[in-house]
């Protein structure tokens, strides 16, 4: 295949065949425990995160000394109005940032990095992100899922010392994976890497590129097609940006997160050396989900950035308010809502904090963990926002710009909100995060008794699967009728002037109860199962519940144990985990009451122009054009925007 050969379409792929694709991506083994994973089928692992993992002392003091000099600099240097007005990171501040060291954070200092443990690292993110939301994303996207991650993980030691050291003090990264009409089902990727001798040549175009603006480096996904000796399948590249072929012909604007540098990169028989292949041809999807077990725990720091935000402003500003005589925290309306953030800020972080010391201590597989700690902290996140918008009045949807003209304080809570807004669509939607934990989650049955629901399995198959089934369900079926959570006396070391026992013992009894449902689900469903997305979201959102529980009661007793805010750490804990409570019991209510059967009706009512009629009497202001654009391959006619620092 010569190198000129360019795709003429885009992979056509069934339904199965993309599962097949990004099942073959997923690790396969569980070679560590999994807390989540053991809640999941019923078993309660207090012992996997109790007591509370700390890190090194000396991690800890290199971690301290680095954040006292990212907040000096972020407090002197950035002015976070400037960079909402002009949509742009002033070159000044990332030239800063460089000096600090902040885009090597993950890096080892034997590259020029910081090394820094990914729990100070996401303490970085939050510390940043509160000054500014698009230094936190440039900041993430650089080092938690650019170059230097994947290059940590699957590079060469001559590729991390060709380009670790760039990474941590020069260059920026980015990641490149979506295309126009390619964003979680990346079997139908359109981008191809052609061998061409030592080299490989690159035709495409990636959407939504964060840092792609300004990026010197990128990890950009690819199609290697299948010759002789070549594997083939979607494979990783570092491409530098300033390759002959490579075009930024796009800078996006966002509701929020108005200073990113994201953007549309097209590739025109780029030359890229094999040498900078990462990991073997086809190994390029499973780097990327690799890369994002612990790469997706940059959202939840900025998550947790906000909420410390959201529960500042509305304890000052619900204190100096007064309606009726009183300041409006007072009034039980708004006081429910404060009460809400500063529980669920402190579930936050002691679930970001949690899961980051356990990616650090590396004795644990955390793939669920993260997944659930990026799904959990992006949606309560945008709920605690938008409750401050409330708390907030019309103040709230006001611009902190307006505010700061007619002589008040500049708040910019509907900044927050539009910002925010992002973060359940960024690394993974709410609702493939939803299908994603999932099948993790159901793992452990897929792997004895997925044969019995394949339809296209032989029956000599199905009879095997059914008698490693039989074996299976025998002995974990009685396990979930009774456990510690019935015995008063258990986890009595949660039990101080505040009860935190009970709480334990409900999720204990509670993940006997989720397994329960899960079972009795496939049992009922069988391959139909993969279809009834809104039950699985369900169960994933108890899951979710349940692990922030459990996080919140470990942190409470760290802090007790150490006397630092120990009884106030203990009465969050208790009022998040009574809100979280009413929550599961919705949500379990709502495993088997609920519209989804006659949502489905409605669906196909609505594509079939049943309901059209309901359209009319407005007037559409979006215009005329496609709604995905054209993404195909060939030379750029737009004018390169990258916008290199130097």
């Amino acid at each position: 295949m010569s190198a000129s050969t360019t795709p003429s379409s885009r992979p056509a792929v069934t339904e199965r065949e993309a599962r097949e694709v990004a099942e073959a991506a997923r690790e396969q083994h569980w070679r560590k425990p999994s807390f989540a994973k053991e809640l999941f089928l019923g078993r309660f692992r207090l012992d996997l995160i109790h007591p509370h993992p700390l890190p090194a002392d000396e991690a800890a003091q290199r971690g301290e000394e680095f954040l006292a000099k990212l907040r000096d600099f972020v407090e002197t240097k950035v002015d976070a109005a400037v960079i909402e007005r002009d949509a742009r990171i002033p070159d000044e501040v990332i030239d800063g940032l460089k000096e600090l060291g902040a885009f090597g954070m993950k890096i080892d200092t034997k590259y020029g990095g910081l090394g820094l443990t990914q729990v100070y690292y996401n303490k970085a993110l939050s510390l940043a992100g509160s000054a500014s939301p698009a230094i936190g994303v440039l900041l993430s996207a650089h080092q938690s899922i650019g170059v230097p991650q994947p290059l940590k993980l699957f590079g060469t030691q001559e590729q991390k010392e060709r380009f670790l050291p760039r990474c941590a003090r020069t260059d920026i990264s980015a990641f490149l994976l979506t295309e126009p009409d390619v964003g979680s089902d990346p079997a139908r990727l359109g981008t191809s890497a052609v061998p061409d001798g030592d080299d490989y040549v690159l035709d495409g175009v990636k959407l939504w590129t964060t840092n792609g603006v300004v990026a010197d480096l990128l990890v950009v996904m690819a199609r290697v097609p299948k010759s002789e000796g070549h594997k083939g399948g979607i494979t990783a590249f570092v491409v530098e940006t300033n390759s002959p072929g490579v075009t930024v012909e796009n800078r996006n604007a966002f509701m929020g997160l108005r200073g990113i540098e994201n953007g549309v990169t097209r590739f025109h028989q780029v030359r890229v050396p094999a040498a900078n292949r990462v990991g073997e041809e086809g190994q390029g999807l499973k780097i990327a989900l690799t890369t994002l077990n612990t790469g997706r725990l940059s959202l939840p720091a900025s998550c947790v950035a906000a909420g410390k935000w959201c529960l500042k402003i509305a304890r000052e500003w619900s204190a100096a308010r007064e309606q009726w005589g009183k300041p409006v925290a007072h009034h039980e309306a708004v006081g429910s809502k404060i009460s809400f953030i500063a529980a669920t800020t402190f579930a936050l972080e002691a679930v970001t904090d949690l899961a980051s010391q356990m990616a650090d201590e590396d004795r644990n597989d955390i793939r669920i963990e993260g997944a659930l700690a990026k799904l959990y902290a992006s949606e309560m996140a945008w709920l605690m926002a938008d409750e401050l918008v409330q708390i907030r009045g019309g103040r709230g949807f006001e611009t902190s710009e307006s505010l700061r003209a007619r002589g008040e304080r500049g708040v910019p809570a509907e900044q927050v909100l539009r910002d925010l807004r992002i973060n359940r669509i960024f690394e993974g939607s709410t609702e493939i995060m939803h299908l994603l934990i999932a099948r993790e989650a159901v793992d452990a049955h897929l792997s004895v008794a997925g044969d019995l629901i394949d339809p296209e399995k032989s029956l000599g198959d199905k009879a095997k699967a059914g008698a490693n089934a039989g074996v299976f369900y025998a002995k974990w079926l009685p396990k979930l009728v009774a456990g510690p959570g019935r015995l008063p006396t258990s986890y009595g070391e949660f039990k101080h002037e505040v009860d935190l026992s009970g709480h334990l013992r409900y999720v204990e009894r509670t993940s006997r109860k989720l397994a329960r449902s899960t079972f009795y689900a496939m049992s009922r469903w069988q391959g139909r199962m993969e279809s009834k997305q809104g039950f699985l979201g369900r169960i994933v959102d108890i899951g979710a519940e349940l692990f922030a529980m459990s996080a919140t009661c470990v942190r409470a007793e760290l802090l007790r144990s150490q006397g630092d805010h120990g009884r106030e750490a203990y009465q969050l804990a208790d009022v998040f985990c009574r809100q979280s409570r009413i929550r599961i019991e919705e949500l379990f209510n709502r495993l088997w009451t609920n519209t989804d059967d006659l949502d489905r009706k409605v669906v196909k009512g609505v594509l079939s122009g049943t309901y059209e009629w309901l359209e009319r009497g407005i007037v559409d202001p979006s215009g005329e054009g496609p709604w995905i654009a054209d993404a195909t391959p060939g030379p750029s006619r737009k004018e390169n925007l990258h916008r290199p620092i130097r």
